[in-house]
């Protein structure tokens, strides 16, 4: 458990090297990326908080009230935290940058703190649904983000990632779109995807 109140798995990088925030989906935990994480970027600062919202036992980042119908106060806060948490940990760790990867609810608080306080320098949204127009704030320049989806998602439907990318391009931020054939499960070509995204780093 931190002060923010995330209970949390961290592995220290070394210093001067990025950290890599990963996010878990609806029913997942802390222990749902993390690995995955540290094989991407083994010299990284890698940190994989708990959702701390359950949702009749399963862990989110914030509380919806149906599906595709998000608690927007609720998601303001959570933003908001999670924005001060990563900050904070990023400047323990010394990291030289901040990168994203989230998949599903851990997409969504993912991409709303990239909109609302763009302090990740590049993102992985994996199968994310915004449902809402966001507010065009700060540019997004010199962010980079890869958005990967199912061409048959029933929870995260096509019309709306789309829009999302536009909304990150119109930002000003470099962005990048995968596709798979299949619905709201994470497919191979997907994870070849993220590798490569990530490879720069």
């Amino acid at each position: 458990m931190t002060e923010n109140g995330y209970v949390h798995l961290l592995h220290a990088g070394a210093p001067d090297k990025p950290m890599l925030v990963v996010l878990h989906g609806t029913g997942g935990d802390e222990n749902q990326f993390f690995e995955f994480g540290r094989r991407l970027l083994p010299e990284a600062t890698v940190l994989s908080p708990r959702g701390d919202i359950s949702e009749y036992g399963a862990a989110r980042f914030f509380r919806r009230t149906g599906e595709g119908v998000y608690d927007m106060p609720d998601l303001s806060r959570a933003t908001e935290k999670m924005a001060a948490y990563v900050e904070a940990v990023a400047g323990e760790y010394r990291a030289s940058a901040i990168l994203g990867l989230g998949f599903s609810n851990g997409a969504n608080i993912l991409a709303n703190v990239l909109i609302e306080k763009g302090i990740f320098d590049a993102a992985v949204l994996m199968h994310p649904l915004i449902p809402f127009r966001p507010e065009a704030r700060s540019t997004l320049a010199g962010r980079k983000v890869l958005v990967t989806a199912g061409q048959r998602d029933p929870i995260a439907p096509v019309p709306v990632t789309e829009a999302l990318s536009q909304h990150l391009k119109e930002r000003g931020a470099d962005v990048s779109t995968v596709w798979h054939p299949g619905g709201h499960e994470i497919a191979p070509l997907e994870i070849n995807a993220v590798r490569e995204f990530f490879s720069g780093y």
